[in-house]
C-alpha cells in the first residue's frame, strides 16, 4: 500500500484495525515461546498497538516501526510517556522506558539494526500488505532478523474474492510458502471470529484467525 493511504487513515481516525485491549491470542501463546525477560521484541507496522505496552510489562524491550508519526505520538501520549526523540538513517526514534518506536519505512531497516531483536510479534503487518509486498516483507525484512529469533504471527482467513484488503486474507499455505526458506512455522491455533465480534471484517461470509509460532533458522 502507498504510504499516503496509511497517513490518511490515521489523519481521519479510520483505524478500525486498532484494538483497545492487548491481543488475547498474544497473551495466550506468548508465554509458551520462552522469550526471556530483557529480550528485544520487534513489532513491525506497530501503529499505537497496546501489545507493545503488554510486551514491555512482561519485561521485554520493544522495537516498533511505524510510518505514521501521529500514531506514534498518540501511543506515548495515551500512556503518559514523554519520549526522547532523535533522528538516524532509519528515521525518527521515539524512546521512553523499554519502548522504542521508529517513525520510518520498515523495509529500510537493516540486519545491523535488527541484530539485537531475539523475538518478533506480527498481528497487523503481514495482513496489511498486498501479495507482492508480503513476499518482500517475509523474504527481505523478516529475513534480516537474526538466527534463533522466535515469535508469533497472527493472520486472518476469509474468502478474498468477497472484499478488497486491507486487511488481506492470508491462508496457511501462503504463510508456509513465505516463511519456508528461513523459518520453522508451527500453527498453534485457528479460531472463527463471529459476525457480531468487533473485529469482524465487514462484507465477508466467514472469518477466522490463525496463530503461528515462528523460529528463524
Amino acid at each position: 500500500m502507498h504510504p499516503d493511504f496509511w497517513h490518511q487513515r490515521w489523519q481521519q481516525n479510520q483505524i478500525g484495525f486498532h484494538q483497545h485491549t492487548p491481543t488475547p491470542l498474544l497473551q495466550k501463546h506468548w508465554p509458551a515461546l520462552g522469550v526471556p525477560a530483557g529480550a528485544r521484541v520487534f513489532v513491525p507496522l506497530c501503529g499505537k498497538s497496546l501489545d507493545m505496552a503488554w510486551l514491555a510489562a512482561q519485561g521485554h524491550r520493544v522495537l516498533g516501526v511505524e510510518l505514521s508519526r501521529l500514531a506514534i505520538e498518540q501511543f506515548f501520549a495515551e500512556h503518559g510517556l514523554q519520549p526522547a526523540i532523535e533522528d538516524s538513517r532509519y528515521g525518527t526514534h521515539f524512546r521512553a522506558g523499554d519502548i522504542e518506536i521508529i517513525c520510518g519505512d520498515a523495509f529500510g531497516l537493516d540486519a545491523e539494526l535488527l541484530a539485537s531483536c531475539s523475538a518478533v510479534f506480527d498481528r497487523a503487518a503481514l495482513i496489511a500488505l498486498p501479495p507482492a509486498l508480503r513476499r518482500s516483507y517475509a523474504g527481505e525484512l523478516q529475513a534480516r532478523l537474526p538466527a534463533g529469533c522466535r515469535g508469533l504471527l497472527i493472520t486472518l482467513e476469509y474468502p478474498q474474492a468477497e472484499r478488497d484488503g486491507p486487511p488481506f486474507a492470508v491462508q496457511e499455505q501462503e504463510v508456509r510458502e513465505l516463511y519456508a526458506d528461513a523459518w520453522r512455522v508451527e500453527l498453534r491455533e485457528r479460531r472463527p471470529i463471529p459476525a457480531d465480534h468487533p473485529g469482524f471484517v465487514n462484507g465477508v461470509s466467514s472469518l477466522q484467525t490463525a496463530v503461528y509460532a515462528l523460529q528463524r533458522r
